[in-house]
């Protein structure tokens, strides 16, 4: 067993760990990536319809700014977010667009003059300004006070997957393919790197860096119907849990995807509604304007799955053999604009389905999406729990998407969110004290004892099944852990999935195989995804009230009073069944955007005692700086500048207004 030293460690090769990766390695450290695919195979390269910057080139765009881009960001979340994260994140993204643009990302660009386009159902007519003519355009988006998010076609992600990867390659960083990371190495409160098992010839070897970082995606896998790729089962997560020092947080955030193809969940962009997409029942009625009459199909994506279910339940589905389903009708758009900006919804209904969007009505069914949780971390992306560890994109809990994510919101989290962790990591390898201490002969005991669990499942005497285990688990997921939740489906979920948890250690293997071997890797991972399920399952169990994503039909109320709150959950000990969960109140004295109502439903939830007084702080600030800019004004309520790195400090320039 090797031993393989390096500065920096990133274990996955998406997004968001490509760019934590040029980061460093542009800042002179040595850097290694881990992925389980090539890089261009990568989930990111899922993502379709744009990125969320406030660049306002668009008129429908006109004065947008880190302001409302903010404003946006914290109510779509239900007030569950960081506030100075969702700061430094609004403030870095236009940066980032126009850094992948300069990188080779063919952004969709504006061009001057009148277009036709469908809002609210209806065909209308803007006009485009001739300075913005060339400038990077953006579309409309879930949940969203201007139209934001910057797009390349409906293939977004792709371009911009294919881009930050070429420059991987130009800086010669190492990409280690087809291999995974099993556990980390720690001691003393402190990572050292990672044990690795290569997928091919099943050896291990131990990978020591000064800093760690996972950056392995989402753990949509936890369900059966899911819009995620097959690799997304959340290990990256589950090794930082097994350290017992790592906490993840807020796992009961789960999203749901409003349109997922039916029956497949393959994800249909909500580009498609922004773009002037409908959604109707079996009748052919529009329903949201029923529900929501303001935002309609582009509320926030939690709201519309949640009312597309209510639809269902109220008799309006259209029944199938397969179950029942609703309607995406794009038809209005016209095919000229689908074969343009949508052609990838186009071919997805065409080799899945064969139908023809430009005339045939979708079948979709919300489908999960989105991890908001994670490993919780720090404004610079490490570890409160772990020194040295660090976590980017949708592995981790950095925080600003609260309990609901707003659409185009996470693919510029994963280049944001590798910009600032980036930098931060560099920052801490520049330090003396982030040099590795750790003995070899304790990595060599980390490395025996992953290699004492694999022998375990090749040689013992287990019956369980992974793969019908994992069935099982996806299935109580799905069906006690989804959009409606209850008291009492969820504590029944977690006595299930604890009893399943308790057989996964008795998994045996029919196929002895040290190397290449799909029933070994469904069985170590299965016994770690259904830690991660019951984190998920006890985080909903306990937080009795609806916030975002999170909603309880016995406890409907946003309770601000009792709930202002994160969800930590640790795994103590290797033989626990259960996850400890504590809690992390967020400060309401601190935020630039007291709790208040969210713009949808009712003016219906539980008052903060903090709310008015640290409204009032507010009001008394900007009346005492009328005079003042608006980021006076804002470094007033709630300094953030200094969290970011020095480089990533300027303002961004927009074609209106002044720096």
């Amino acid at each position: 067993m090797k031993i393989y030293y390096t500065d920096v460690l990133v274990i996955g090769g998406g997004l968001a760990g490509l760019r934590v990766a040029l980061a460093t390695k542009r800042r002179g450290h040595e850097t290694t990536i881990l992925s389980l695919v090539p890089p261009k195979r990568s989930h990111s390269a899922a993502a379709q319809g744009g990125m969320q910057a406030s660049l306002a080139n668009v008129i429908k765009a006109s004065g947008d700014n880190e302001d409302i881009h903010f404003d946006d960001t914290v109510r779509g979340g239900d007030w569950g977010a960081d506030q100075e994260v969702v700061r430094m994140f609004v403030d870095t993204a236009p940066k980032a667009a126009r850094e992948l643009a300069a990188w080779g990302v063919p952004w969709t660009r504006v061009a001057k003059g009148d277009h036709e386009t469908v809002i609210n159902g209806q065909k209308v007519i803007i006009t485009e300004r001739d300075e913005t003519h060339g400038l990077i355009s953006q579309r409309n988006f879930g949940g969203t006070s201007k139209w934001r998010a910057c797009y390349v076609s409906d293939g977004t992600g792709h371009a911009m997957l294919y881009a930050v990867s070429d420059q991987t390659i130009a800086a010669s960083i190492p990409v280690l393919e087809r291999v995974e990371a099993m556990a980390l190495l720690h001691d003393g409160g402190r990572c050292f790197g990672a044990v690795v098992r290569d997928l091919v010839s099943g050896a291990l070897s131990a990978y020591m860096a000064k800093a760690t970082v996972i950056a392995t995606g989402g753990a949509g896998r936890l369900y059966r119907v899911t819009t995620n790729a097959v690799i997304c089962e959340g290990i990256g997560a589950a090794i930082a849990l097994e350290t017992g020092l790592a906490p993840l947080s807020n796992m009961e955030a789960i999203q749901f995807h409003p349109t997922g193809l039916f029956p497949s969940g393959i994800l249909i962009t909500e580009g498609c509604r922004g773009d002037g997409g409908l959604l109707r029942d079996v009748d052919g009625h529009r329903f949201m304007p029923d529900y929501e009459p303001e935002k309609k199909e582009l509320a926030s994506r939690d709201v519309v799955s949640r009312r597309m279910l209510d639809h269902i339940h109220g008799g309006k589905g259209v029944k199938s053999r397969l179950g029942e389903h609703l309607w995406l009708d794009i038809t209005l758009l016209g095919r000229a604009h689908i074969e343009k900006d949508l052609r990838e919804v186009q071919e997805i209904c065409r080799n899945f389905l064969d139908i023809d969007p430009a005339k045939d009505l979708i079948p979709v069914l919300p489908a999960q999406h989105y991890t908001m949780g994670g490993v919780r971390t720090r404004p610079s992306g490490e570890s409160p729990g772990l020194a040295g560890l660090f976590a980017a994109g949708e592995a981790a809990c950095w925080d600003i998407h609260g309990f609901n994510r707003l659409g185009g919101n996470s693919v510029a989290e994963t280049v944001v969110a590798g910009m600032i962790v980036g930098e931060a990591i560099a920052d801490f390898c520049d330090q003396p004290q982030s040099d590795v201490t750790m003995s070899t002969v304790l990595a060599h005991d980390f490395l025996a004892r992953e290699e004492a669990k694999i022998d375990a499942l090749l040689r013992g005497a287990g019956t369980e099944d992974a793969s019908l285990l994992r069935i099982r688990m996806q299935e109580i997921m799905t069906e006690k852990v989804g959009i409606i939740r209850t008291g009492a489906t969820l504590a029944a979920a977690v006595d299930e999935l604890q009893t399943l948890l308790i057989r996964s250690r008795n998994i045996g293997v029919r196929t002895k195989s040290r190397g290449a071997n799909s029933e070994l890797v469904t069985a170590y991972r299965t016994q770690k995804m259904l830690k991660l399920a019951l984190c998920v399952t006890c985080g909903a169990v306990s937080r009795t009230e609806s916030r975002g994503a999170h909603f309880r039909d016995d406890f409907p109320r946003r309770d601000d009073a009792a709930w202002l709150k994160r969800t930590l959950a640790v795994w103590k000990n290797e033989n626990d069944t259960l996850p400890t969960l504590v809690y992390e109140p967020l400060d309401v004295m601190r935020m630039e955007l007291p709790p208040g109502w969210r713009g949808y439903g009712a003016k219906d939830y539980i008052v903060h005692p903090d709310t008015a007084r640290r409204t009032a702080e507010i009001e008394a600030a900007k009346n005492r700086l009328t005079n003042a800019d608006r980021f006076a004004v804002q470094a007033a309520v709630m300094p953030y500048t200094h969290l970011l790195p020095e480089r990533l400090r300027g303002r961004n320039e927009r074609i209106e207004g002044s720096l």
